[in-house]
């Protein structure tokens, strides 16, 4: 620390003398009205360390301004699985179900968005990083990661300058963990140019005994920081770059995106784990947005109520770091934990042996006050709760866009169909080629799927299925899903629509879902319309999550996406977590074997509007989506999971249609198939009504899937039978799997050459 910044500092002493000091408060993010309600709270000007602390604290990307009035309803719902009440919910780092066997799972989906269009490996390094941490706060070893990304046309340039960097973000920080990545999405539109979505999602194994709270309770117990040093990256990171919008020419705020390094991440999880195993940790936080401003704060407000730090304590890899950007810091790979005086000599002991840096930077009061000294000087003085809890509560304006009515007028149903077999072989070939659509091993195989053995599936898979105990095959299953154009056409059923996807991809393999977590990304909350999109979202999957008892766990929201007026397609991602009791006998969802029938079960209905044929053949976006049948949806999944052992494969019906679905399961092992259609083929192969999977059985089984299907009133099609090297369509076309497989996988890495 220099003289001149010994003598500049700002106390609280001094706060206290000259109130009318000027203070960069708009710069930081703050509002007028917010920068007087912390002088009120104060009862004096803050502290320049205090300043930084409440303005990263109070941005959208902490705080929840605008969207708590919406989110509270899903604390609404019952907080209870189908196997039993939640261990932890919303609130906590990340939700913790428990699976049975004395197991728990906890998972999490965050988004790390802008900072990942700024430095695209870093920005999707580090939101891995984030959510790992998130998932070993609860006191679980994590398993496995997945990733929803979102990107502009896949023939635009900055598309060309974000992916690669995105993708080798998210694989190279996950392999060097040794987490394997076991599925997510790449969807390309072109309101998500200038403004990428990266979605990362964590889930973690513990026994019920090893569940973990942050909180800092008991007088007298220590505080301590370990893992990586604090520097100057990332100083104001998410907090303050997640909560604006871009310009036309990128973020008008660029403070430093995180750099991570998985390897100390991964020193940091066997430290951690093993800090629990000896019983050493009292209370724990990850330091992720906001820093040290987060995880003091967050810890003294949700224990005794009180908290005081050393602040020149913290290990600093840059020694100029003023108290403001040490607050504000987001490097990477720390955690904070509270430890009984008795054992501290073990807990540092433990991070000794896994060469962890540790310091003890203070400890638990009763005062009801976060205390931090710097130098011997207090820099910040305030109740805690109000740096944590107590932000802004905005009840933002929202309206039906004038321009929606329009929109869902202008349906997809009077398009131009293919109306000859040639037309709609070349649609098949041509969806099936499509971005959307198309292979993306280009970007999975970057990824390392399999590491730790006990991957069940993972992509192109529904599902990725992990399991968890390797003595008796317990598993877990976990799909995220989110159409936007759906949620375009309309929000509160696209939300739910989001939800079904997930619900059936995590049945079709025989798990029984059971929770959700969600990733809300939307554009700007200063907008009207989106405010609306918004709470219909909200209030669309609150109903839903009700309906087909899956309670909401956590999740996150990332507002302000949007690159000048665009914004991106309202984009409600949902995970669903499901269980399955042993992984050996899940369904896989390709075509496996020659003679097998092939059942359509759901009801195909003429429902075009937002679907990937509107989207590639006629770039037309108008409309209503698919109808949501919550009976249907639990029907079908009660047989999935009845099915199992009946069941040899068992695929969703979703983008793209029947059509799609039948490329699918004939491309990965390479066995064709014959259908016959009834009705008008086009609406057959192309129409997305939900509830739907395609499925084969034993030809000798068939009676007992109609009858399965019928004690569940499931609407059961015959269509064919499996074999042969095509995909044929009787009366219609013939198409060879080699040539619709050529176009399928040529499409990214041609893109990306």
């Amino acid at each position: 620390m220099t003289e001149s910044r010994t003598s500049a500092l700002d106390t609280v002493a001094v706060a206290s003398t000259d109130p009318e000091r000027e203070q960069p408060w708009a710069e930081l993010g703050l509002k007028e009205d917010e920068y007087a309600r912390i002088r009120e709270i104060l009862g004096r000007r803050p502290t320049g360390a205090e300043l930084a602390m409440y303005s990263v604290m109070w941005s959208e990307h902490c705080s929840y301004k605008s969207s708590k009035v919406h989110l509270k309803q899903f604390g609404e719902l019952a907080q209870e699985t189908p196997r039993g009440p939640m261990l932890a919910g919303i609130g906590e780092n990340a939700g913790v179900l428990d699976i049975g066997q004395g197991y728990a799972v906890s998972f999490k989906v965050e988004s790390h968005n802008h900072p990942s269009y700024v430095e695209p490996y870093q920005g999707a390094a580090t939101g891995i990083g984030g959510i790992v941490r998130d998932i070993i706060a609860m006191g679980a070893r994590p398993v496995a990661v997945m990733d929803p990304l979102r990107f502009g046309p896949l023939d635009a340039p900055d598309t060309h300058r974000v992916l690669p960097g995105i993708v080798a973000g998210v694989g190279g920080y996950g392999n060097c963990l040794g987490l394997p990545n076991i599925g997510g999405e790449a969807v390309f539109d072109a309101t998500y140019y200038g403004n990428p979505l990266v979605n990362a999602l964590a889930v973690g194994v513990l026994r019920h005994e090893d569940l973990h709270l942050a909180n800092a309770s008991g007088t007298g117990n220590l505080v301590v920081l370990y893992g990586a040093r604090t520097g100057g990256d990332g100083i104001g990171g998410v907090s303050v770059l997640a909560s604006e919008t871009f310009d036309a020419d990128g973020p008008a705020k660029r403070p430093a995106v995180q750099v991570g390094d998985p390897f100390m991440e991964k020193l940091l999880i066997e430290c951690t784990l093993e800090l629990y195993g000896a019983h050493v940790v009292a209370g724990i936080q990850d330091l992720g947005g906001a820093g040290l401003s987060c995880a003091t704060s967050e810890l003294a407000s949700a224990g005794d109520g009180g908290m005081h730090v050393e602040l020149d304590k913290v290990p600093l890899r840059d020694s100029t770091l003023s108290p403001e950007e040490i607050l504000m810091s987001e490097s990477q790979e720390r955690m904070m934990a509270v430890v009984e005086p008795a054992n501290i000599d073990a807990f540092l002991a433990i991070c000794r042996k896994w060469d962890v840096e540790a310091a003890v930077i203070g400890e638990v009061t009763d005062t009801g006050r976060l205390v931090i000294d710097w130098h011997g000087q207090t820099v910040v003085d305030v109740p805690p709760g109000t740096v944590a809890h107590e932000g802004p509560v905005y009840n933002r304006p929202f309206a039906r866009p004038d321009w929606q009515d329009a929109l869902q007028a202008d349906g997809a149903e009077k398009l131009p169909r293919p109306s000859t077999g040639a037309e709609l072989r070349s649609t098949v070939v041509q969806l099936a080629a499509s971005p959307n659509l198309c292979d993306k091993s280009w970007i999975t195989d970057q990824y390392d799927r399999y590491v730790r053995g006990n991957t069940v599936l993972s992509q192109p898979s529904d599902s990725g299925m992990i399991r968890i105990d390797e003595e008796t095959n317990l598993g877990v299953s976990i799909s995220t899903d989110c159409n936007g154009r759906f949620a375009k056409l309309d929000p509160y059923a696209g939300a739910q629509l989001a939800l079904v996807e997930s619900y059936r991809n995590v049945a079709t393999g025989g798990a029984e879902p059971l929770a959700v977590s969600d990733c809300l990304n939307f554009g700007s909350p200063e907008d009207p319309a989106v405010m609306w999109q918004f709470a219909q979202a909200c209030t669309g999957l609150k109903d839903a999550c009700k309906e087909l008892g899956t309670p909401v766990t956590g999740g996150n929201v990332s507002l302000y996406n949007q690159t000048g007026e665009t914004a991106i397609l309202p984009t409600p991602v949902v995970a669903v977590l499901g269980v399955i009791d042993d992984v050996t006998k899940r369904t896989p969802s390709a075509f496996e074997a020659a003679g097998q029938a092939v059942y359509l079960l759901g009801e195909t209905r003429e429902e075009l509007s937002g679907s990937e044929w509107a989207h590639v053949v006629h770039g037309h976006l108008g409309g209503l989506p698919p109808k949501v049948d919550f009976a249907a949806e639990k029907a079908l999944a009660l047989l999935l999971r009845e099915g199992v052992g009946l069941l040899a494969t068992a695929h969703d019906l979703a983008d793209g249609g029947l059509a799609q679905t039948l490329v699918e399961s004939s491309i990965k092992n390479g066995v064709g198939v014959t259908v016959s259609l009834e009705g008008d083929p086009f609406l057959a192969l192309f129409a997305e009504s939900t509830a739907r999977v395609l499925v084969a059985v034993p030809a000798d089984r068939t009676g007992e899937l109609e009858a399965l299907a019928a004690k569940h009133g499931v609407p059961a099609a015959a269509l064919g039978t499996t074999g042969g090297d095509a995909i044929v369509v009787e009366g219609q076309f013939e198409l060879p799997i080699a040539e619709v497989r050529e176009a399928w996988s040529a499409t990214l890495p041609a893109a990306m050459a």
